[in-house]
């Protein structure tokens, strides 16, 4: 459950701490205080969509935090653990902040998250439930949803297989439509093929051959310099007074001291190494020198192999191995164009197999789907029934497709979506001997208020989520109907939080908890201030609901005999 909403600086709420306790909690006061703003707040917490209009004029941001407390089994939990977030004490809270630049900055138990994570986190603790959702209810495409969501796990299961499935068949069907392009387009392309491939292939490339005749020309390009320096070189080590002289007399001078201090063994082992060393090496130098040769040809030979990769490099890769890379990737393309007859019919295979495998899954679906929508017909009938729409008729319509993916089969054919191959929509009958059409045709908004509230009734019990918020759901009903809905909000209560902003009197009077919003000015500007009432000020409270304006001594004994009939009503449960 929600236990505490703490707001600041948001909208016309300068600071603001709810408590929140179990059961049914309502909100009620004047038009414009503020109780559709404390929503609004809860809202965005769970992951809504922000505004810089929501922040306090004159303030550089707004928070919002919420603190719930949830069970163990609670499916928010593995969400949680999933993004490395702890859960202590069962307790969850969440927070946002928008700033004045429009920024928003998402934070669960005080770790920094996406707005996705705290959206997918906070939209499995609360439900809120307003005039949109009236919106959805008039929208058939949002009826397969609700369908799924009351057919509970099996289908989901099934879902969920289905749309793994489904994903291989459309890639599918794209890779056959591809092979299926313009048999001229394709020859164009293979023509094309060939000439690349040939154009590669004649020049013989070698991997890494460019840089072994870059290096190659830069030697022949110095070959004068280059002589110069080894030959000196050489004649530095070797020659009379050169410096292998020289480390032969040390070597001599070593070996003399080396039988008289045998400490000098290391040194003079270190001179000998030395002149070897310096020996081998005035050797490699007059061979290199002696087989040094300077062919103006060779260098031209080299530029125009150079030019000639220079020019396949700009148009197949930066190196001779990307060329060769590219090569071969175009020379599997080739085969599989050359072949492509094969490949169709093999895709067309595939395809078959996995449009049988969809169709099964789909089918699978629809057949729920029928036994889920006949079960929910029922169910709303009867909670419309003790909403005063016993004439009421509801049923559940799943038909075929007309647009979607589709696949051809001997006899037909079978179109699918992401969801199978069905669609959904609920059509009512309101009165006795009306024939039933889609929703949107026959409710009032009395009537979609209460079959809203049936929905919801019915669903609550397969969401899983610790709160439901009816915003003004009461919208368009009076007397006993308004009663009935009472009734009922009370009845959801009794399974899971619930917060109601209410404009009726027979709903406040069922309320566990009464919260009155109140708007004043402070310091010149408007402020929003929440309190719980309870005994004589929740009397007070609902007469005021009754009269509208003046609280009358008979307005105030209507509101009495609400909260004892209510009283009642709560005994019997």
């Amino acid at each position: 459950m929600l236990e505490e909403l703490s707001i600041k600086n948001f909208a016309i709420i300068e600071e603001l701490t709810v408590p929140f306790g179990e059961g049914l909690t309502v909100l009620t006061g004047e038009t414009g205080a503020g109780k559709s703003i404390i929503i609004d707040a809860i809202g965005l917490l769970i992951g809504g969509r922000s505004s810089v209009e929501y922040v306090r004029h004159g303030e550089k941001r707004a928070e919002i935090e919420g603190l719930f407390r949830i069970n163990t089994s609670h499916p928010s939990r593995k969400k949680l653990e999933d993004a490395g977030i702890e859960v202590e004490e069962d307790m969850v809270v969440l927070r946002r902040d928008i700033t004045d630049q429009g920024k928003s900055v998402c934070r669960i138990n005080g770790k920094l998250v996406t707005l996705a994570i705290l959206r997918e986190t906070g939209q499995s603790l609360v439900d809120i439930h307003g005039q949109h959702e009236h919106q959805e209810l008039m929208q058939p495409e949002k009826h397969i949803t609700m369908l799924d969501r009351f057919a509970g796990k099996k289908l989901y299961e099934t879902l969920q297989d289905y749309k793994s499935r489904y994903q291989t068949f459309t890639k599918l069907q794209s890779e056959l439509e591809k092979w299926k392009e313009n048999d001229q387009e394709t020859a164009n392309r293979l023509d094309f093929i060939q000439y690349q491939l040939n154009e590669i292939e004649a020049a013989s490339l070698v991997p890494g051959e460019d840089e072994e005749l870059v290096k190659e020309r830069h030697i022949l390009s110095n070959s004068e310099k280059l002589f110069s320096q080894l030959n000196n070189t050489y004649e530095s080590l070797y020659g009379e007074g050169k410096a292998l002289d020289w480390a032969g007399l040390a070597m001599s001078h070593s070996e003399d001291a080396a039988a008289i201090d045998s400490d000098m063994e290391k040194v003079n082992e270190s001179i000998h190494t030395a002149y070897y060393m310096l020996e081998e090496a005035a050797f490699s130098l007059r061979n290199h020198v002696d087989s040094l040769l300077f062919d103006p040809e060779r260098l031209n030979e080299i530029e125009a192999r150079l030019e000639e990769i220079k020019k396949l490099k700009r148009k197949y890769g930066n190196s001779v191995m990307e060329i060769l890379e590219f090569s071969s990737k175009i020379e599997e393309e080739m085969e599989h164009l050359t072949n492509k007859d094969e490949k169709i019919q093999e895709c067309q295979e595939q395809l078959k197999i996995a449009a049988l495998d969809l169709k099964a899954e789909a089918d699978t679906l629809t057949d729920l789907r029928y036994q889920a929508g006949k079960e929910l017909s029922d169910k709303v009938k009867t909670e419309l029934k003790e909403l005063y729409m016993d004439k009421a008729e509801m049923e559940v319509n799943v038909k075929k497709l007309k647009k979607g993916k589709q696949y051809e089969w001997e006899n037909g054919r079978t179109i699918f979506n992401d969801n199978g191959k069905d669609k959904v929509e609920f059509l009512m009958a309101t009165n006795a001997g009306e024939p039933l059409k889609p929703l949107a045709k026959v409710a009032s908004g009395g009537e979609i208020s209460r079959i809203m509230l049936a929905m919801k009734t019915i669903l609550s019990g397969f969401q899983h989520v610790t709160s439901l918020i009816f915003d003004e759901v009461d919208t368009g009903v009076s007397g006993r109907v308004a009663q009935a809905i009472a009734q009922k909000i009370y009845h959801v209560s009794v399974g899971s939080q619930v917060l109601c902003i209410t404009h009726l009197p027979q709903v406040a009077a069922m309320a566990d908890n009464h919260l009155f919003i109140e708007k004043r000015e402070k310091e010149n500007r408007v402020i929003t201030t929440v309190k719980p009432i309870d005994g004589m000020k929740k009397a007070d409270e609902i007469a005021r609901m009754i009269s509208g304006v003046e609280i009358t001594e008979l307005t105030r004994k209507n509101a009495n005999e609400l909260l004892a009939m209510a009283e009642k009503i709560k005994t019997k449960s």
